[in-house]
């Protein structure tokens, strides 16, 4: 690891952990008072200050050596879903793939009040189709850390640039290729409605994308809707501790509930920059995200490599809009907690 991405990261680890101290406090408070000096006893408090410490603790993936097989050398046994082996790489601290009790659980005192975590509106961005338009993704990685980046498995390139993205500091996913409505062809190893290689394709596009957290869908209207195609998805998803962030590429799109069915963290985009690929148009929609945002406590877009979003896109971040930017697996976790308590109420 080079000087640089280890200042990086130790800034960024330094960044989210601020609050601990008031965690080693208790620790040392529960020690005065005659709690056992031992890893048990610091285990028990533990439990009781942060009850989803040891459900994210367990959801540390397994360091396994990864094979990137090419298309002719697939087959279902060698890449098996049940298989736990995981893309190198894979970062445990992006992980949300724990029971969705888990992740709905109220973590802040500002949860009650219907705005998960913080008072500030929260707003996720992710660039997708990345790995082919090299100077496009040379341009997305550039942007902010916060903003997660989603490459296409099936580029030759792929590998190198999403291991440093991750590198930089970036939330990487794999774009998935998923069967469209129409004729309309997605890529290579496109996960297609019914087929029995769903799970060889899905584990060969996780392979090529080094330190993944997560996949969103490239495509898909088709897919997307059939539940009985997603669940084998959403089951190797859980087995690698992934989350599924839907594109939502079609309004009747089963991803979200059947994800949730195997314990998976998945949300939905709220707004497309870029369907009108201009200046006006990519600045307005980024002023409906943060406007979304203001209203439900949470918004997620999806941009995609155009020399005109990202000119915008890294213009209007610079800017202060009275929201925070944050990756999309935080954003996921806090629309997942924020719908949780509104539906208790």
């Amino acid at each position: 690891m080079s000087r640089v991405t280890l200042i990086l990261r130790m800034r960024r680890i330094v960044g989210r952990h601020t609050g601990d101290s008031a965690l080693v406090a208790l620790f040392a408070f529960a020690l005065t008072v005659g709690a056992p000096p031992t890893l048990s006893g610091l285990g028990r408090i533990t439990d009781i200050v942060m009850p989803d410490m040891a459900a994210r603790a367990s959801d540390a993936p397994m360091s396994a050596n990864r094979k990137i097989l090419p298309p002719g050398n697939l087959s279902a046994a060698s890449l098996s879903t049940n298989s736990r082996v995981l893309p190198d790489g894979l970062r445990a601290r992006r992980v949300l793939s724990v029971p969705v009790a888990a992740v709905i659980a109220p973590e802040s005192r500002d949860a009650a009040s219907g705005v998960p975590d913080s008072a500030t509106p929260v707003i996720a961005i992710c660039v997708d189709d990345l790995g082919a338009d090299l100077g496009g993704t040379a341009k997305a990685i550039e942007l902010p850390e916060d903003v997660t980046l989603a490459f296409l498995p099936y580029s030759r390139e792929t590998p190198a640039l999403a291991q440093e993205a991750e590198h930089l500091g970036h939330e990487v996913l794999a774009h998935v290729p998923m069967e469209p409505i129409g004729p309309l062809d997605p890529g290579p190893m496109t996960l297609k409605v019914g087929a029995p290689d769903i799970p060889a394709r899905l584990a060969w596009a996780l392979a090529r994308v080094p330190g993944l957290s997560g996949i969103n869908n490239h495509e898909g209207s088709k897919f997307s809707t059939d539940t009985a195609s997603l669940m084998p998805v959403a089951q190797a998803l859980s087995t690698r501790h992934l989350f599924f962030f839907d594109s939502r590429t079609i309004a009747g799109s089963r991803i979200v509930p059947v994800a949730h069915m195997f314990g998976v963290a998945s949300a939905g985009r709220d707004v497309f920059l870029d369907n009108v690929v201009a200046d006006s148009a990519i600045r307005a929609r980024l002023e409906e995200l943060a406007s979304k945002a203001r209203r439900s406590g949470v918004a997620i877009a999806i941009g995609h490599p155009h020399a005109a979003t990202l000119r915008v896109l890294a213009a209007w971040l610079a800017e202060d809009h009275g929201v925070r930017l944050v990756p999309v697996s935080e954003a996921i976790r806090l629309k997942t907690q924020h719908a949780a308590l509104i539906a208790a109420r």
